[in-house]
């Protein structure tokens, strides 16, 4: 079995992460650190993603943005010139999130074409979802950026677009329950506002053998949600699209049941 991208590609994996040979692993991160790498990594992400808009010349044509067939290690390195550059980003065809999870969800939608789709966020990774499964419902609090997305969407009639609230915190009840009445999912995407509450609501919802991708998964206030879902979680630390450095995403999907 092959090592997982972040470790044939170089990257030091955390050391508070215990992890097997699949990528996957068992997040134990002393909390006396967490606050502080939190703020370390948002300035971080906030300053390099400023830097790639302010200098776009130090990135390749926008001609390799529609190179689709680039390997993964390329596609990569394009994404780092399309932080916060929606076109960009799709037409990469890629969601921010990380590299190996990206990689285990398309090979999941790829054996469900009829997979039924529910996402927390709106973005690049909508139209990325809406090329791999019959039906994607999405739910975003922000009407300008949805607005963008559904420029995006055009002509995409399997993506239903639902704007829950406003940007104040004080919308995360409705957001969260914004899936509700719409059934089962097979897959349940949580990369926008309220994932702890997300979550938490998307449980009852997720079909059976059905998975959920949680992104940004290491943050310290997420951790109690996903430990007490009742969900497995095979967590991804390592490369991450259109950022420098390893990032978290998790898949929760529900323990096996064993006959008896």
């Amino acid at each position: 079995m092959r090592a997982p991208r972040s470790v044939r590609w170089g990257l030091a994996r955390d050391p508070s992460i215990r992890a097997d040979h699949t990528g996957t692993g068992v997040l134990d991160r002393p909390s006396t650190r967490g606050t502080n790498r939190k703020e370390l990594l948002r300035h971080i992400k906030r300053a390099y993603g400023a830097f790639a808009q302010a200098v776009p010349g130090i990135w390749p044509g926008d001609s390799i943005y529609g190179e689709r067939q680039l390997d993964e290690f390329g596609r990569w390195l394009a994404s780092l010139g399309a932080i916060y550059h929606l076109q960009r980003m799709i037409a990469l065809d890629i969601p921010w999130w990380n590299v190996d999870a990206t990689a285990v969800i398309a090979d999941f939608l790829t054996c469900r074409p009829d997979a039924r789709v529910f996402e927390y966020g709106s973005g690049a990774s909508t139209v990325w979802l809406a090329r791999r499964a019959r039906e994607v419902l999405t739910v975003e609090h922000d009407a300008l950026w949805a607005s963008d997305v559904a420029v995006a969407l055009s002509g995409r009639d399997r993506v239903r677009q639902i704007l829950a609230g406003s940007e104040s915190d004080d919308v995360g009840p409705s957001y969260a329950r914004s899936i509700e009445g719409h059934g089962l999912f097979d897959l349940i995407v949580i990369d926008g506002r309220h994932r702890a509450d997300c979550l938490a609501a998307a449980v009852p919802h997720l079909a059976p053998a059905g998975l959920i991708l949680f992104d940004d998964s290491g943050r310290a206030r997420y951790r109690p949600a996903i430990a007490n879902c009742g969900l497995i979680e095979m967590h991804y630390f390592g490369l991450s699209y259109c950022v420098v450095y390893p990032d978290h995403t998790s898949i929760l999907a529900a323990p096996p049941v064993l006959a008896i």
